[in-house]
């Protein structure tokens, strides 16, 4: 995947890429924007944009899918404290609600599984969300039929394919493991998050739960058009509800580093152990090593390790995205609304920018792209072909 036929990107200057940001805001940007680009764990450029009322770095944002990078560092300190078990069946756990009969064995459902999306569920979700809060589901009425499930998509969490066999994203699956905190730590989801990471964290701008933020410090919403969209709210908190800031996702960042006056990896939250065990491989696809426990792998790097983070998108659109280099603390936190791919090009950018790889998320649509260009101009040879030998057996024979 090295380059992909891209030319490299010569100028590695931050103000190349900080130049190159700005650019892209100018032609694309619809409705609220917040970018954080770090060196060595310490942040080297912000900006911010707003179509109306104004963003700033502890301005809040509904962040999709990036929720569950989150919800993983929350299931590895269970894993930490010893009350989970990475390779246990799940179903060890759950008293609340069990996987439906499949033709698959659904002991093989574990944590590991379900963290990098192998434990072969089918389910596909993407979660739509509600916009009357009285609509929400329990959690156990979501993973049996989610009322919300993205259009196309049927609902119901169930083993699909034999669990370990391949890589299959399901958002049920995170789901599943937020009733699995629910019932081991006897805790609301939202107050075990806000307890035992979020708090000692100092991440006092982000929670699970949509009531404790304040109004007038959540973001605008919009639709791609730019006219104002509605706040939908979830059962799927896991999967897809976080919300928080810039300056807060800065300092889980950070987490991840060694501390510039010495404060851990990990921060005494969990070990620095468990997030290397994180970030080592877990699911393939196009054979290359895509998945590690909760956070996606983006590029390797030179030191067998590789750039870390999660995506996310919804409808309305919210695109979020977050690049991390363990080993030197580079990276790029992006947070918006108005545009389904503004954040992920930026960041795949990045990694582009930062080491001449295209990065996970995007290579498949390259491929993809590659693939329909090479058989379209296949398509334009053959029908050439035929064309001129068709022409050239209606041309009359001149006798001489």
């Amino acid at each position: 995947m090295n380059g992909c036929f891209r030319p490299p990107i010569i100028d590695r200057s931050g103000l190349s890429y900080a130049t190159a940001v700005e650019n892209e805001i100018d032609k694309t940007f619809v409705g609220n924007f917040a970018v954080a680009v770090l060196e060595n764990g310490s942040v080297q450029f912000e900006k911010f944009q707003s179509a109306n009322k104004p963003v700033d770095r502890n301005t809040i944002f509904q962040v999709a899918s990036l929720s569950k990078w989150i919800t993983a560092f929350g299931i590895m300190k269970l894993v930490d404290q010893g009350k989970l078990e990475l390779d246990a069946p799940i179903s060890k756990y759950l008293t609340r609600w069990k996987l439906p009969p499949s033709h698959f064995n659904n002991e093989e459902v574990t944590v590991r599984r379900l963290l990098s999306h192998t434990a072969g569920l089918t389910d596909g979700l993407g979660y739509s969300g509600f916009e009357d809060e009285r609509s929400i589901q329990t959690i156990e009425q979501s993973l049996t039929k989610a009322l919300d499930a993205d259009s196309g998509r049927v609902g119901p969490v169930v083993v699909g394919i034999k669990p370990g066999s391949s890589f299959k994203y399901s958002g049920g699956g995170y789901t599943l493991l937020q009733l699995l905190v629910e019932e081991v730590t006897g805790k609301s989801f939202a107050g075990y998050m806000k307890e035992e990471i979020f708090t000692p964290l100092g991440m006092i701008n982000t929670s699970f739960d949509w009531r404790e933020i304040p109004s007038d410090r959540m973001c605008e919403f919009y639709n791609q058009d730019g006219t104002p969209a509605h706040h939908y709210k979830y059962t799927a908190l896991a999967a897809t509800s976080l919300y928080t800031s810039l300056s807060d996702l800065e300092l889980f960042f950070q987490a991840h580093l060694k501390g510039k006056s010495g404060e851990p990896i990990g921060r005494n939250v969990i070990s620095s152990e468990t997030l290397r065990l994180m970030r080592k491989p877990h699911a393939q696809q196009w054979g290359a090593d895509i998945w590690g426990l909760g956070t996606i792998l983006f590029a390797a790097t030179e030191n067998f390790d590789f750039i870390i983070g999660h995506d996310g998108k919804s409808t309305p659109p919210i695109n979020t995205a977050v690049r991390l280099n363990p080993k030197t603390g580079d990276g790029i936190i992006i947070l918006e609304t108005g545009s389904p791919k503004l954040a992920t090009h930026l960041a795949s950018e990045w990694v582009f920018w930062k080491t001449n790889q295209i990065d996970t998320l995007l290579f498949p649509s390259l491929v993809n792209g590659m693939i329909i260009k090479i058989i379209g101009g296949w398509i334009i040879w053959i029908s050439l072909f035929i064309f001129f030998c068709m022409r050239q057996r209606r041309t009359p024979m001149i006798s001489r």
